[in-house]
């Protein structure tokens, strides 16, 4: 695995999930499909080597953890 390009594509998705968080807002299903198949998504590129499906993993709880204290203010 090309570690640089992997970690590009992570980068460009946290980009995206911003974006994404702004179209749809975090309390929206959508948002919360296009995260669990973008995220599925970077994992099949990378043949769901370890690394990707733990950061991916990761990523996707910390989004739930921005949404939990954005609703609890």
């Amino acid at each position: 695995m090309d570690y640089g390009v992997f970690f590009a594509d992570v980068q460009a998705w946290i980009s995206q999930a911003n974006q994404a968080a702004a179209h749809y807002g975090m309390s929206s299903p959508e948002f919360w499909q296009w995260v669990s198949g973008s995220a599925g998504s970077i994992c099949s590129k990378y043949q769901d080597h370890p690394l990707a499906i733990k950061q991916m993993q990761m990523l996707a709880e910390w989004l739930e953890e921005v949404y939990e204290k954005q609703q609890r203010g």
